[in-house]
């Protein structure tokens, strides 16, 4: 009897040999959608992708297709990149998708037009939300790719026109799957950066598979999110994408765009010139306007009335100068006497000065001034005139007749 196996292994080994086949682990497949589910619960979307002659069932899990950037429908042309494998279950032969992209110009448009009605109800294309440039902008942050022609086109331009600004690149990948996150990374960047006065986001010319990732709603939120005006200039005139819309101002090439950045150099110097010669011009006028009213009084008249008015204010002034020296005066006798009765009174409150007159003070052994009644037979002391000391011994204190007897009543207690 022959050898075999159950269908369970012979699906595990179907799975296994397309799955190490590399052309099929990395494929991009055009086809119409059919079909098409989204799983109420999971999120993930069900499909089956065919072409005139053949279908192929199509899965996509919720975290690949909560980042797509169109609402996938029946009949929609799109390029589905992914890899095949066996369902081991029902040995069904999928394709699961990771990314879709609309495929041919009715799915784009379809797919463009449901995006920008979208975002257009939440009014990111509101007119009033768009900021003015600056006049004179000190530098400017590109979002770019390093190489390519647009960066080129933009320095050239700005070095004609306006050479003293600065340009801060952000190098991004403008094209394949990867340039999405790198925009956004690019924008969000200069918008964090002190230096740019303004963002300039810029591509050369493609056909519309090229451009297709400047119709993100990441990048375009990104954009309306910004503190910096941002503007935008992608692909050539006739080329218009979601993101031209929620920019601040929209430049049909890269070189419009550097031309509306900035000033013309050539321009502001004969601004300034025909402003010095309208300067010139005004200053002229009014000396000659100035000469013809001087001529036109009689200066001996006018001279005699300006002296008159100069000699009353110098009338005015004298008597004030008197006034104040008046007021001077008898403020500071006021003062002096003021001074001298604070001296007189500070002097007769002064014990230093009455030991001057041939009184003593009396201290204590500690250096304390005492009177005689504090003091006691043997107690030491020092008597203090205004200029010597005498240390002496006290033999007997004779006190009052009371203060004799109140001494004594206090001794029988």
């Amino acid at each position: 009897m022959a050898d075999y196996i159950s269908v369970t292994v012979l699906n595990k080994l179907a799975k296994q040999v397309l799955e190490a086949c590399e052309p099929l682990n990395s494929l991009v497949v055009c086809g119409e959608i059919s079909n098409f589910t989204r799983h109420y619960k999971s999120g993930h979307l069900y499909f089956t992708l065919k072409d005139d002659s053949a279908a192929v069932k199509t899965v996509m899990f919720r975290d690949k297709a909560r980042l797509l950037r169109f609402a996938p429908q029946n009949g929609m042309m799109v390029l589905a990149y992914g890899h095949v494998t066996i369902y081991e279950r029902d040995g069904a032969f999928q394709f699961y998708a990771d990314y879709l992209r609309p495929f041919g110009a009715g799915a784009a448009q379809m797919a463009f037009d449901a995006l920008k009605q979208k975002l257009e109800k939440e009014a990111l294309f509101a007119p009033e939300h768009k900021r003015p440039l600056p006049p004179m902008p000190r530098c400017i942050g590109i979002v770019t790719s390093k190489t390519g022609a647009a960066l080129q086109d933009v320095r050239n331009v700005l070095q004609r026109r306006w050479p003293l600004v600065r340009l801060l690149l952000a190098p991004v990948s403008v094209q394949g799957i990867e340039a999405e996150d790198s925009i956004v990374s690019g924008i969000r960047t200069l918008d964090a950066d002190s230096r740019p006065d303004l963002i300039l986001v810029t591509r050369g010319g493609g056909s519309k598979e090229d451009l297709w990732v400047f119709n993100s709603e990441k990048i375009a939120r990104t954009v309306y999110a910004c503190h910096k005006p941002v503007v935008s200039a992608v692909g050539h005139e006739i080329d218009y994408t979601i993101l031209d819309y929620v920019a601040d101002l929209r430049a049909p090439t890269p070189s419009a765009a550097a031309e509306l950045c900035v000033p013309d150099q050539q321009q502001i110097r004969e601004e300034i010139c025909n402003l010095g010669k309208n300067i010139q011009k005004n200053i002229q006028y009014s000396l000659q306007v100035c000469y013809n009213t001087f001529r036109s009084v009689r200066p001996a008249e006018t001279l005699r009335g300006i002296q008159a008015a100069l000699d009353a204010r110098q009338r005015n002034l004298s008597a004030c100068a008197e006034q104040m020296r008046l007021a001077k005066g008898h403020l500071l006798r006021s003062k002096f006497s003021e001074l001298g009765a604070a001296a007189n009174l500070a002097a007769s409150l002064n014990p230093y000065a009455i030991l001057s007159r041939g009184y003593a003070m009396v201290e204590d052994s500690a250096g304390n001034c005492v009177t005689v009644p504090q003091l006691k037979a043997g107690d030491c002391i020092t008597l203090r005139s205004s200029n010597a000391l005498a240390q002496c011994t006290v033999d007997t204190v004779i006190l009052p007749e009371a203060d004799r007897k109140h001494e004594e009543s206090t001794k029988n207690l």
